[in-house]
């Protein structure tokens, strides 16, 4: 995974519980060096040892912090880092969520050996859709989630999201069934 995406997740945890306790976690996640560089590669295992290490510390379930880390990857990270990106996906959280892979091509761009995930979308009426996302990383579904979320929070939209099937079933890829609606003022 990309530097960026540790500092996403250190920038979430220092902003919710302090610098210390940002420590703290790396400690237990056996990390020496904890200046992540946003434009290197780190091993992917690092990611599931320092969710571990979080939710030991938090006292939280792993799918509770990788949804938290979703919303804020989408409400603070993607428009630090890839602001213009973003802008151009689209004007609306369905647009959005249509050009998602769109979006990736273009990181894919910047990340020589990115793998990027996949997402397809079914409308299934008004205000609710079908999302089929598909990844070489198995488990990041809680991830998806909270993005779908934080992608509410950018349009103004409610955000419900549930799984459906998924690899468990035996598929090949994770299905959410999501629902939006403008937020009551």
């Amino acid at each position: 995974m990309q530097g960026v995406i540790y500092k996403s997740i250190e920038d979430l945890v220092v902003a919710g519980w302090g610098a210390e306790t940002w420590a703290e976690i790396l400690k237990k996640a056996g990390v020496d060096d904890p200046a992540f560089v946003g434009m290197s590669r780190y091993p992917d295992e690092l990611a599931g040892r320092i969710v571990g290490a979080a939710s030991t510390v938090l006292k939280l379930p792993p799918e509770d912090i990788m949804r938290a880390f979703g919303r804020h990857w989408t409400t603070n990270t993607a428009p630090t880092y890839y602001g213009d990106l973003m802008a151009f996906a689209g004007n609306s959280f369905l647009e959005v969520v249509k050009n998602l892979d769109q979006m990736h091509a273009r990181i894919s761009l910047i990340f020589p050996n990115y793998k990027p995930p996949s997402f397809r979308v079914e409308e299934l009426g008004p205000g609710k859709l079908r999302l089929h996302y598909s990844s070489q990383r198995a488990g990041l579904g809680p991830v998806v989630e909270g993005m779908m979320v934080g992608l509410g929070d950018r349009f103004g939209l409610d955000v419900q999201i549930k799984p459906e099937r998924g690899r468990t079933d035996g598929l090949d890829h994770d299905e959410f069934t999501v629902t939006y609606a403008q937020r009551a003022s």
